[in-house]
């Protein structure tokens, strides 16, 4: 590992301590006023009050209607085809007042989607419904925000035009088909997956041939709730659902296979009673069928505290055990969902898998395959993270399948890597490191670690002795808030930090710079490695 002479100056404290919202400052946070917490809101939406001014009464909306109501004292807006009166809701947006009025009298779908997709807005906003729409509105401008890379990955549906960031779905595309001419509903039969089933006296196994290769565990999520089997073949935007009501009782656990090679998946299930069955169930309504990835989509299963332990004095470490009949599989780079109700609110709050320890002799591969751990900061003022830090051993709370924009694909050809992390925007650098160094002709990892004091660092230990086990991994620490000894790199992130980590790179391989942290830190740190010629196709951030 280099040491800090060989780095250049990155601030110092007292410029670290300047206005955070300046180009080289990376927390940016909107101060709302006191008693506008998202608790508050909670509190005033179940007081009674009229959130509307319409008296409990919906409206149907026109879209010159909709057009009229666009100022900060009369602010409505349509979501999915539903109209809100945010005007009350101002003063309690944690993006500030101006974000929000980007939609105002308009559709903001797209707006919100890109954004604050996984927020469940109809919960937080449901007293605020002024009705519905007669007809579409015309839409506001998209949102000028950094996002992630969008690679298309190896198992791509033929002939179906992939949504990109920003455009829009041909209507022909419709949930249980492909995108077909003129529209017909009928799935092209050489291309479309299929399943069948087989019995023997005592199991049942159940083969999906998805006629992709490249399939893996990673990519099939399977959900075994009492007699129904929900089976969901991911990828990135689209998904094969495979979902029945068992004719007969199986037992609770359920085995999965992946043939790569041949992109065949067998589901193993063991039947309670040995007897025959004459046909394996009944279709739910979205078996056999194609969807769309969304947020709204995700499937949620209760997942059991089996251990949590301190990282730091605020940090800890969740062990999360899904159902005996789930299989998931979190993959590099991917988060998921903790979900929990606060006064009939469903809070919901994203959340990147870790691995147990980034020291391979202490990880217990089964337990690693089979249980989700999480690295959650603990904020006393937070809605959610109390809420987890107070679960005991044996408390359940809701979890989502995975979501994410990166495929390992990506690291194809790559031999080096520039990792950007702020605070918990570490964790999704620790199974991208670990699965970075299982590649054999991978020459150079770089993690510059930001925090604001050294109690805050994650795995400070564990990322000293990786750095010192295996030549190919550096690590740098920055301080924002440093105590008199720290001998270490102090201030805050600037572009003569990255120049001098891009001119670090051997020359004439492939590098692939990756950013986590505040949507602030991304945006400012995504800027200057654009300012220093780095294409977006060399970059890719993640959600913390």
């Amino acid at each position: 590992m280099d040491g800090p002479s060989q780095f250049p100056a990155v601030g110092s404290q007292q410029r670290a301590a300047a206005a955070p919202r300046t180009r080289g400052g990376w927390t940016r946070k909107m101060l709302l006023k006191p008693g506008r917490s998202l608790m508050d809101w909670i509190r005033l939406i179940k007081s009674g009050k009229d959130m509307t001014g319409l008296k409990g009464k919906l409206l149907r909306v026109t879209p010159e209607e909709l057009a009229k109501h666009k100022e900060k004292t009369d602010c409505w807006i349509c979501i999915r085809g539903m109209v809100y009166n945010v005007t009350p809701y101002l003063e309690y947006h944690p993006g500030g007042e101006d974000e929000l009025m980007r939609g105002a009298g308009a559709d903001a779908t797209e707006l919100f989607d890109q954004i604050h997709s996984w927020v469940n807005y109809d919960s937080i906003l449901k007293e605020c419904l002024v009705g519905r729409m007669t007809s579409k509105p015309f839409p506001v401008a998209k949102a000028s925000v950094t996002q992630p890379r969008l690679m298309v990955p190896k198992w791509t549906l033929p002939n179906v035009p992939v949504a990109q960031p920003g455009l829009t779905v041909p209507k022909e595309i419709i949930p249980n088909g492909l995108a077909v001419p003129g529209g017909s509903q009928k799935q092209p039969q050489d291309i479309s997956p299929r399943y069948e089933w087989f019995q023997t006296e005592d199991t049942i196994t159940v083969v999906i041939y998805t006629k992709q290769k490249d399939i893996n565990s990673d990519s099939v999520i399977v959900d075994l709730e009492g007699d129904v089997l929900r089976t969901e073949v991911r990828q990135q935007e689209y998904s094969y659902i495979l979902q029945l009501e068992l004719s007969n009782k199986v037992q609770e656990g359920v085995s999965v296979l992946c043939s790569s090679k041949v992109g065949k998946i067998e589901l193993h299930l063991k039947k309670l009673n040995n007897t025959v069955w004459s046909d394996l169930g009944q279709p739910g309504e979205d078996n056999d069928s194609y969807k769309k990835n969304t947020n709204g989509d995700l499937f949620y299963r209760k997942c059991k505290l089996i251990s949590k332990k301190d990282v730091t004095h605020n940090t800890r470490l969740f062990c999360f055990q899904p159902p005996p009949g789930c299989h998931l599989s979190i993959p590099v780079g991917h988060h998921i969902y903790l979900k929990s109700h606060i006064q009939d609110v469903e809070v919901v709050r994203p959340y990147t898998p870790v691995l147990p320890s980034l020291c391979p002799e202490s990880v217990d591969e089964d337990q690693t395959c089979t249980n989700i751990y999480l690295m959650v900061k603990i904020n006393p003022d937070g809605l959610l993270t109390p809420i987890i830090d107070k679960l005991q051993i044996g408390d359940s709370i809701y979890m989502s399948s995975p979501e994410g924009n990166f495929f390992c694909t990506q690291l194809e050809g790559i031999t080096e890597l520039i990792l950007m992390a702020a605070g918990t925007g570490f964790t999704p650098m620790v199974k991208l490191i670990i699965f970075a160094l299982k590649i054999l002709n991978f020459r150079k990892i770089r993690l510059v670690v930001i925090n604001k004091e050294e109690r805050d660092i994650l795995w400070k230990d564990q990322l000293d002795k990786l750095a010192s086990t295996d030549q190919r991994f550096e690590v740098d620490y920055i301080l924002s808030q440093p105590h008199a000894e720290w001998a270490g790199r102090m201030g805050r992130i600037e572009m003569s930090l990255c120049a001098e980590l891009l001119s670090q790179r051997t020359e004439g391989v492939k590098s692939l710079v990756c950013v986590c942290g505040p949507a602030s830190f991304t945006e400012i740190v995504v800027g200057f490695y654009k300012e220093l010629g780095v294409s977006d196709e060399e970059i890719c951030t993640f959600s913390p």
